[in-house]
């Protein structure tokens, strides 16, 4: 896989997650707990599974920025101050769900969802995938 190549398939990935998260906030939003907790798993589960294997991916394709200009690795390097907090977060959060910690789930999850927007905006509208 090339750089643009991973590139474009971290796109695809946040928009799939990102649909998963709205439905999840859906049901918390309506009163199905049952339903949030469930999306939210498999949620936690593709987000961390993405992160490791994109990680693996670019451990062994060694520089993808390598062809990226100058404002393509500022565009990335601005991603990634959304996506590492977002996933610090999203350990968090099901952290204090499993715990049952009501309060301190619902801030991290405001704070999670500014992160995220950060995250999708920057990852899919800003980051290279052609060239």
């Amino acid at each position: 896989m090339s750089g643009p190549d991973i590139i474009l398939t971290l796109k695809v990935l946040v928009s799939i997650v990102t649909a998963l998260f709205a439905a999840a906030v859906g049901a918390i939003a309506t009163g199905r707990k049952k339903l949030h907790g469930r999306i939210n798993t498999a949620f936690f589960a593709l987000t961390l599974t993405t992160v490791v294997g994109f990680e693996g991916l670019l451990r062994l394709q060694g520089n993808v920025t390598e062809h990226f200009t100058t404002d393509e690795k500022r565009a990335l390097f601005i991603h990634l101050w959304f996506a590492v907090p977002s996933v610090l977060l999203l350990l968090l959060m099901m952290g204090s769900a499993v715990l049952k910690w009501k309060r301190f789930h619902v801030a991290c999850g405001i704070l999670f969802s500014l992160f995220w927007v950060g995250t999708f905006v920057t990852g899919v509208f800003f980051l290279p995938h052609s060239r």
